[in-house]
């Protein structure tokens, strides 16, 4: 044997070698993809109904709160009609009061002094 066939065997001995490690290696590679593609199939079939639930209660809660602005605007309206009418009837009714008050007061006081000069 020869150096050229003793070269000539250990590249072939080399070669295959290669081979075979790269067939491991295809392998193995092969067999993550498949489960790589199960698990996207997976998640897919997972998250696809989850991701459509999510926009069917996003789609709810935007009605909800459209609902609430609505009772806000009408609960502002009322608020604004009490005050006003909380106003004008403050308006309306303090000046008579305060004179009916008043003349009650000095009523009283002209009863009582009536009564202190009567019974002296």
């Amino acid at each position: 044997m020869t150096a050229t066939d003793l070269a000539s065997l250990i590249v072939a001995i080399a070669s295959v070698s290669a081979v075979v490690l790269l067939a491991f290696g295809l392998v193995a590679i092969t067999n993550t993809l498949k489960e790589v593609r199960l698990a996207v199939k997976l998640l897919r079939t997972e998250t696809v109904p989850v991701v459509l639930e999510l926009g069917e209660t996003v789609r709810t809660a935007n009605d909800e709160l459209e609902r609430v602005d609505t009772l806000l605007v009408t609960a502002e309206s009322i608020s604004g009609t009490v005050d006003s009418a909380s106003r004008l009837a403050y308006l309306v009714f303090s000046n008579p009061v305060i004179k009916v008050l008043a003349l009650l007061s000095g009523t009283g006081r002209a009863a009582r002094s009536f009564h202190r000069t009567r019974v002296r």
